[in-house]
């Protein structure tokens, strides 16, 4: 839902349009930034009353670029593109314009919606083949080599511990 209904906007905009008082002063009167105001302003004139209501829209490529060529080419601002292509929020044609200066035009190519699709499984294993195809019997002898090795350094910092632990009580 927007913070203001199209009443409240075209009421203000009457304001500024009837004369006597300017977007700044109406702006203040209301609390508002007279930008806000000037952006209604400028849209009611190019677009009348539909200019003040909510819009969801999304754009293609070839009118995102259409629309940063044309502000380009006539030298217009970004309020003043916005209000002639009836773009509610300005600052989303500098946000074109940045995407395109950084990727070219597959930057200003709309982006998927919704969540992104989960990895591809792995394909399983394959039996290992040439030198790792070892048969059992050489798996349990590495196995057990591997497990008196870890029992030998098990005992070994057993050892070290023991004799870090004894040697302050020899100095007392």
């Amino acid at each position: 839902m927007s913070k203001y209904d199209t009443k409240f906007k075209h009421k203000l905009v009457q304001q500024c349009l009837a004369g006597g008082h300017g977007a700044k002063s109406v702006a203040k009167a209301h609390g508002l930034k007279h930008g806000q105001v000037e952006r209604w302003v400028a849209a009611y004139r190019q677009h009348g009353l539909a200019g003040l209501t909510k819009k969801y829209a999304s754009y293609d490529a070839a009118f995102k670029w259409k629309v940063l060529r044309h502000m380009a080419r006539e030298m217009l601002s970004l309020r003043q593109t916005a209000a002639l292509y009836d773009i509610r929020c300005p600052d989303q044609i500098r946000r074109w314009s940045h995407a395109y200066h950084e990727g070219g035009i597959e930057a200003l190519m709309p982006k998927p919606k919704g969540r992104v699709t989960p990895m591809k499984p792995k394909p399983p294993l394959e039996p290992p083949v040439g030198d790792d195809a070892r048969t059992l019997e050489q798996l349990r002898k590495e196995n057990e080599y591997l497990r008196a090795e870890v029992a030998y350094l098990k005992k070994l910092d057993a050892l070290i511990q023991a004799k870090r632990a004894d040697a302050p009580k020899k100095r007392r």
